[in-house]
């Protein structure tokens, strides 16, 4: 893959955007483009295929999405987005509605858990992008609800989690029904091997558009980690919901937990909900919104809601497990600290979880701060011996619980 230089001023005026684009980032008071758009919509708008890697929260939704809407604004055909998750298909249509609207473009959703008649009666009305999570896609395909013939953009979104979730036989089947001659772009906030196969096989020389190493986390995430046995790990959370005002976002590592924790807190009388894959999307929508108006200040999720939750403004992640899939640690503390803003994210693991956290220390290049509170008692807690690292240094932080000043 060949890379790419960033351009030297952050401004959209050097893209190449047509004066309409322009005026509707302006109106939705979007007038510097992160790094991700800086590298990637040049070539975009070029026809190039390209190979995003970025942090969740850095901006890719636009990324692709400006480009794939001046272009189908010029040329005939229709643009499919790919997705892992029905709340990201959700998450990527409100973004690029706002842009498709004023192009008099529309969009259409299809993912699981939403009745596919209305979906298919949609699909008649011909609409230029695609949204769909590979399944629901497949199901269409398969119905003869919709055809791929006339793609000439496939955007695969957060592929690494789509390879994850078992995704990778749907996408294949459905990259044999849209044209070999196609624009594709893939964005990923990891580059696994498989990525790097996939890009091989299905991309004609992809611009390689890297934000931040692999593993990267964000920037403005104060990261901490609390040693503590199972059985003390409800107690830690309520005194951290003393500590912690705003809204939080925590995650359990299946949906039975995700349920009991919700239970807990309720009858500790906590605003909470959940939103996991035993919800229907009525349910998960309506927890989703909630979340976002403050009706409940806290939500309890498992890894399926990892990267499909863009709420501004989430002060708290608890890992209140850790996850399965180490690499999931890196988008669960990604929706905090978004857009520039300031955040913490907290994690508890048990005394025996010390080769895990020594993962996510490998994977983060970060050593994670140890605190303890004065009222939980701490775990005995060892990390492996390991070869020094991070530059040299192999540093290990343990400071005391202190609650934050509030002026």
């Amino acid at each position: 893959m060949q890379p790419v230089q960033p351009p030297q001023e952050a401004s959209f005026f050097h893209m190449g955007l047509a004066p309409k684009m322009l005026e509707i980032l302006g109106r939705m008071k979007i007038v510097v483009p992160t790094p991700v758009q800086m590298q990637s919509i040049p070539m975009a708008m070029e026809g190039k295929d390209i190979v995003g890697i970025a942090q969740t929260g850095t901006g890719k939704t636009l990324a692709f999405g400006i480009p794939l809407t001046q272009r189908l604004n010029v040329a005939p055909g229709r643009a499919v987005v790919l997705v892992p998750t029905r709340e990201l298909a959700l998450q990527v249509h409100a973004v690029l509605q706002k842009v498709l609207q004023a192009f008099n473009m529309s969009s259409v959703v299809l993912i699981g858990g939403a009745p596919i008649g209305p979906q298919a009666r949609a699909l008649q009305k011909h609409p230029r992008v695609i949204i769909a999570t590979p399944g629901r896609l497949n199901d269409h395909l398969r119905q003869g609800t919709t055809q791929l013939k006339d793609v000439q953009i496939l955007v695969l979104d957060e592929a690494d989690r789509m390879l994850d979730m078992g995704f990778a036989p749907q996408v294949e089947q459905i990259l044999r029904h849209v044209p070999k001659v196609r624009q594709t772009m893939l964005f990923s906030a990891t580059m696994p091997s498989d990525i790097l196969r996939l890009a091989s096989r299905h991309m004609k020389l992809p611009i390689h558009v890297e934000i931040a190493p692999s593993g990267t986390t964000v920037e403005r995430v104060v990261q901490e980690l609390f040693i503590v046995k199972e059985e003390f790990k409800e107690k830690l959370l309520l005194r951290l919901l003393e500590q912690y005002r705003g809204s939080i976002l925590l995650f359990a590592r299946t949906k039975i937990r995700a349920k009991r924790i919700r239970r807990a807190l309720g009858e500790k009388g906590v605003n909470a909900a959940e939103i996991h894959s035993d919800r229907s999307m009525d349910q998960r929508k309506k927890a989703m919104e909630g979340f976002k108006s403050g009706q409940y200040r806290l939500l309890v999720a498992t890894d399926i809601a990892a990267r499909g939750i863009d709420v501004t403004g989430i002060e708290l992640v608890v890992n209140y497990d850790l996850p399965d899939d180490i690499e999931n640690y890196v988008h669960r503390i990604g929706r905090t600290g978004r857009a520039g803003r300031e955040g913490r994210a907290v994690t508890f693991a048990t005394p025996d979880q010390s080769d895990d956290v020594a993962k996510i220390e490998r994977l983060t290049k970060q050593t994670l701060a140890l605190v303890q509170h004065p009222d939980i008692p701490a775990g005995e807690f060892r990390r492996p011996a390991q070869k020094p690292s991070f530059g040299g240094l192999n540093r290990r932080t343990i400071r005391s619980f202190r609650p934050r000043r509030r002026w």
